[in-house]
């Protein structure tokens, strides 16, 4: 998956590891997977996470860091 799939960042950790940094087809269809990018273990659908990006961060320093590590472009 990691050919055809591109990272991003959650404000909420992996479950398993600890990790911000998940994985998703480059599609980004609703009901795609979503995986953490350290441990590989299925977190939530595409669509789950979006609504956890849309809630914001918890703090302002998660703020800073979501906006550098979400950029586009």
């Amino acid at each position: 998956m990691t050919g055809l799939s591109t990272d991003f960042r959650l404000p909420v950790a992996c479950p398993t590891c600890g990790s911000h940094r998940m994985r998703v087809s480059q599609v980004r269809n609703p009901d795609d997977k979503v995986f953490c990018a350290s441990c590989t273990r299925y977190v939530c659908l595409y669509h789950e996470a979006c609504k956890v990006i849309d809630r914001g961060p918890g703090s302002e320093s998660e703020a800073l860091i979501e906006a550098a590590a979400n950029r586009k472009g």
